[in-house]
């Protein structure tokens, strides 16, 4: 049980590491499709992400120890699981275990392929068999090399089990109303809808998390450059050019799109904009960006113990986006303009 355990650990840990890299992208491709985002199909999103890793994990994970590396076997006698089920003497047996895992593991892949992709049984036999034949090729090459030979058995049945899954799943999937299925754009996405505080502070977790993730990867990326290309050492160690780029390039990109737009990258994720008012676009601009994510982050750069007016800045700016019409927060505030739905007419 352990090794099942561990390669769930991992599925889901990566999980949470891809989900977290695309939700920006997830929230605003949600509102251009279904004009909304909603709690189940993001649960299924996630389940399916976790799910994917998860096959890989499963059967690739862990990896053997050099120490005690023995080479692996190949079937590529079709249909042998048949004189294995003879066999077996119970439900419980190791060959019929083993036939059911080999279906159940890839039955959500087909499901997913239809309640999310929109995709049919055919879809869901060519990836659940494109898949298996990659994960199968992967333990006969000895990860592609990495190892002299296969650490696990090359199997055609499982080859057959995994695309028979997902081919099951897809079938399964029939169940699920098909207004709910696919991903196609709905009329729902091109009608404005009502601006919600819950919205508001969607916009404004998806500006933070967005500059959180450019200014990680920035960091890393010229933490990169200074110890592979540069070989300077030093200046890794001392690590303040990455902390002054990965500080100023989400400064920077946040304000060249709202000065360009007059909306952040979390109002052009959930299709808000920032209208009305006495000031002019030119003004009201670049207060938009000092009243929002842009004031949060310059807060930030002041050395302690000032720095701690950032947080108190993110609470302001939380309590204004709750407390206020249509959650239209600080920005609102200091515009003097309402927030509403983007697709709505000037």
């Amino acid at each position: 049980m352990g090794n099942e355990v561990y390669s769930a650990a991992i599925a889901i840990g990566l999980g949470v590491l891809v989900g977290t890299a695309l939700f920006v992208p997830f929230v605003a491709v949600s509102y251009r499709r279904r004009g909304r985002l909603t709690l189940g199909r993001s649960a299924l999103w996630a389940a399916a992400l976790v799910h994917f890793l998860a096959i890989w994990t499963y059967t690739l994970l862990p990896l053997p120890d050099a120490a005690f590396y023995a080479c692996a076997g190949v079937n590529l006698d079709v249909f042998a699981f048949v004189d294995d089920l003879r066999a077996a003497r119970s439900v419980t047996d190791f060959a019929v275990l083993q036939l059911a895992l080999n279906v159940l593991l890839f039955l959500p892949l087909g499901f997913f392929l239809r309640v999310l992709g929109g995709r049919g049984i055919l879809t869901a036999l060519l990836v659940g068999f494109g898949v298996s034949l990659v994960i199968e090729t992967t333990q006969l090459t000895g990860v592609w090399g990495i190892y002299p030979c296969a650490y696990r058995v090359f199997d055609v049945d499982d080859l057959l089990m995994n695309t028979l899954g997902a081919v099951l799943g897809s079938a399964l999937a029939l169940v699920v109303p098909r207004r709910l299925r696919g991903s196609a754009v709905t009329d729902a996405a091109r009608r404005p809808r009502p601006v919600t505080r819950g919205r508001r502070l969607l916009a404004m977790l998806c500006d933070w998390l967005g500059t959180v993730l450019v200014a990680g990867v920035m960091g890393i990326g010229v933490q990169v450059v200074l110890e592979y290309v540069a070989r300077d050492h030093d200046a890794v160690l001392d690590g303040s050019l990455a902390r002054a780029v990965s500080s100023a390039v989400p400064i920077a990109l946040w304000a060249i799109v709202t000065l360009a737009t007059g909306r952040t990258v979390g109002d052009l994720a959930v299709e808000l904009r920032y209208r009305g008012g006495p000031l002019p676009e030119a003004l009201a601009r670049p207060l938009r960006f000092l009243a929002g994510i842009g004031g949060y982050l310059l807060l930030s750069l002041l050395p302690a113990p000032w720095s701690v007016s950032a947080t108190a800045f993110a609470v302001a700016s939380v309590i204004a986006a709750l407390s206020t019409r249509q959650g239209r927060g600080l920005p609102g505030l200091v515009t003097g303009r309402d927030v509403t739905d983007a697709r709505a007419e000037a």
